[in-house]
């Protein structure tokens, strides 16, 4: 399978780019999100995702990892193919796609062309808990720093065992007893102790 391709963006479309990979053009659909993600450069990286069928091979080409992630999970649906996910991503951006599907927000689904009632219930149905992890980490990433160290601990405490209500509140608590706690790892370790 090609992961991924390097090399020089040829010839540029909303819907497609020749990347040239020494000497060798590879025709690779892209998203208008990707598009817009290249659309100054003169070469860079694309992730790519090889699209077998009976009648053809595919090749389809994302400006981020979250991106091919994304449509990876959008075909596992039944009743949405590549063209339609591709579709999905150049009408709304990753991360509203994913806070649309965890939101369960039929309508927004709907406004995208080639997506009905049914198939806008099949994606939330199916997607709705798998997305909904990319969707906290979306959020965390752009969460500031202190909030993100918070997250973090969280996810430190849970990792070893402790309760999510539990550990919320003994962060919480530790927050507020020590305000000018240095680093993620200290309060951890404070946190820990506050058990």
């Amino acid at each position: 399978m090609i992961a991924f391709l390097k090399g020089d963006f040829v010839n540029k479309t909303p819907a497609n780019v020749i990347v040239n990979v020494q000497g060798v053009g590879y025709d690779v659909n892209i998203s208008l999100n990707t598009y817009s993600a290249i659309s100054e450069l003169q070469n860079g990286l694309l992730y790519t995702h090889l699209h077998i069928t009976e009648n053809a091979q595919t090749l389809y080409g994302f400006a981020d990892m979250n991106e091919k992630q994304l449509f990876l999970q959008l075909i596992s649906v039944s009743g949405v193919g590549a063209s339609t996910a591709r579709m999905m991503l150049s009408g709304m951006k990753p991360d509203e796609i994913i806070k649309a599907i965890v939101q369960s927000n039929t309508p927004q689904l709907e406004k995208i062309k080639g997506i009905g009632r049914k198939t806008a219930e099949r994606l939330i149905v199916e997607l709705k808990d798998k997305l909904a992890k990319l969707h906290d980490a979306n959020i965390v990433e752009s969460l500031p720093a202190s909030s993100r160290i918070e997250s973090d601990a969280l996810d430190a405490l849970m990792a070893l065992g402790i309760g999510r209500t539990m550990a919320e509140n003994v962060i919480k608590k530790t927050l507020k007893s020590t305000p000018d706690i240095d680093g993620l790892e200290n309060l951890i370790k404070l946190s820990l102790k506050n058990l």
